[in-house]
């Protein structure tokens, strides 16, 4: 499959565009990597160098993939973190612009809001523009708990309260997202040692749950790398479960080879075997 990806990218770790493209290219996908911003590294550090890509610069090498006739075979557009308000629009012009060319292609939106340990970590205003323009245009969301909380208004503390929220952020009839996946899912209702992935469509739920490793300062990026990884086998196989229970079983891998070398950024490099044949497998059952 080809992905046309508009997400971050740092020159050192694993984050937005770093995260998604090598798991994807590893898979055997073809990746048309957009970056909407450089930095040196992600802002997880607290000091970091570079800038936001301008509107019109994203705007222009999207341009240019159009003009070599490329997006009618796109399968995918992935979008992630958006800097400002102006990409925003190169973003939604975007997902325009490739479904016009190929009324198949799947917009994967995960709406980089924030987490639990940052909050909010956006401009003001991203919020909405996710919220009222992104995701309703969008075939798959893949929020995080904090970020399901914040585009709901509700709070998410049972696995019942997570499938409401979930669907509540879904489309009716032919208009909206028919997907979300809940990523790294922490329920006050939950055992503490585990953490859940939680797909939901307009019908059905389906959860995996897998250890949670006790990461000193959690790697970042893990929530990009699931993005893509999920789109990926949903898109190919069009089975829920088995593209969630592949997805975690990846992410788990390289998070275990991640925790063994005692590194702070994703292993991906290392772990890539991993990505294709996780040592073990996580099935995802239909709640």
């Amino acid at each position: 499959m080809r992905f046309l990806s508009l997400q971050s990218h740092v020159a050192y770790g694993y984050v937005g565009n770093r995260a998604a493209t090598f798991p994807l290219q590893r898979l055997g996908h073809e990746v048309w990597a957009v970056n909407t911003v450089e930095f040196s590294n992600h802002t997880g550090y607290g000091a970091w160098r570079g800038r936001t890509a301008p509107a019109e610069q994203v705007a222009e090498i999207v341009a240019g993939i159009e003009a070599l006739g490329l997006l009618p075979r796109c399968d995918a557009l992935l979008t992630g973190y958006v800097g400002d308000a102006a990409l925003a629009d190169v973003v939604l012009d975007t997902a325009g612009r490739v479904r016009s060319a190929n009324g198949r292609a799947i917009w994967c939106c995960d709406p980089v809001l924030g987490d639990v340990d940052t909050g909010i970590y956006v401009r003001p205003g991203i919020d909405a523009f996710f919220r009222e323009r992104a995701i309703p245009a969008a075939d798959l969301i893949t929020p995080n708990h904090f970020e399901l909380e914040h585009l709901t208004g509700r709070r998410v503390a049972t696995l019942d309260d997570a499938v409401v929220a979930a669907r509540g952020l879904l489309g009716r009839g032919a208009q909206g997202p028919r997907l979300a996946l809940v990523t790294s899912l922490r329920r006050a209702d939950g055992p503490a040692d585990q953490v859940e992935m939680l797909a939901v469509s307009r019908e059905a739920a389906w959860r995996v749950v897998t250890p949670l490793i006790g990461f000193e300062i959690a790697p970042n990026g893990t929530g990009d790398m699931v993005a893509a990884l999920f789109a990926a086998h949903w898109i190919a196989g069009g089975d829920v479960a088995a593209a969630l229970g592949r997805a975690a079983s990846a992410v788990y891998a390289v998070l275990e080879v991640t925790l063994a070398m005692g590194e702070r950024e994703l292993q991906l490099v290392v772990a890539q075997d991993r990505l294709v044949a996780p040592p073990r497998s996580f099935v995802a059952h239909k709640l």
